[in-house]
């Protein structure tokens, strides 16, 4: 089997909301060992997500929220690996902007605790969007932060579903009290720590957005 691991995928596609579309690049997360994996957001491109999975078995795919750039090749990825799609109920209307005839197949709560190669912990973290989920992998020191956190400060929260106050009361109260030395793998960009954030959270806040 061999011990967890995780693969990193950046796809390009494009990012739709309130009538407006820009271009993005999404990093894909592929946590598994040599028999079976998991996705988080499966963003852009089922054939190259499946192609960086390979022959291992796809046991789910992760959310960490909906809004379509994060869950655009999901339905896809599902057909050809037959992979449970896994989203919090909470933005269920942002999937169904995107993916109107078919819903999730489950439903993440704070607090779960997804059995894969190694255990992943539901953390709710509203604020970019209802439903937006942060993946805490204790076993390997990481979380996976979608949208809600980046080297450098909180996800958007100038759109339909997101409020600013929310997500900075996600950060503070669900990540920041994680181990500093926890490695922050987000949903763009590159990877922080949650101690390189944490001293910035007032700076923030006086920002505001």
């Amino acid at each position: 089997m061999g011990a967890a691991r995780i693969n990193r995928l950046v796809t390009s596609g494009q990012f739709s909301l309130d009538g407006g579309t820009w271009d993005v690049d999404n990093n894909v997360w592929i946590v598994g060992d040599d028999a079976e994996a998991v996705v988080i957001d499966a963003a852009h491109d089922a054939d190259a997500i499946a192609a960086a999975v390979g022959d291992r078995r796809l046991t789910a795919i992760i959310c960490t929220h909906a809004h379509n750039d994060h869950i655009d090749a999901a339905p896809a990825l599902a057909a050809r690996t037959g992979a449970a799609i896994l989203l919090h109920r909470d933005d269920l209307p942002l999937w169904r902007q995107t993916h109107p005839e078919r819903d999730p197949d489950g439903w993440l709560e704070d607090g779960q605790i997804i059995e894969a190669v190694t255990p992943l912990h539901v953390i709710h973290t509203p604020g970019h969007a209802p439903g937006a989920v942060c993946l805490h992998a204790p076993a390997l020191g990481t979380v996976f932060t979608g949208d809600t956190l980046f080297q450098g400060g909180p996800g958007a929260t100038g759109r339909s579903f997101s409020d600013f106050p929310t997500i900075i009361d996600s950060i503070r109260d669900r990540l920041l009290t994680l181990p500093p030395e926890t490695e922050v793998l987000t949903g763009h960009g590159e990877s922080t720590t949650v101690g390189a954030e944490a001293p910035q959270l007032e700076e923030w806040v006086k920002r505001g957005h």
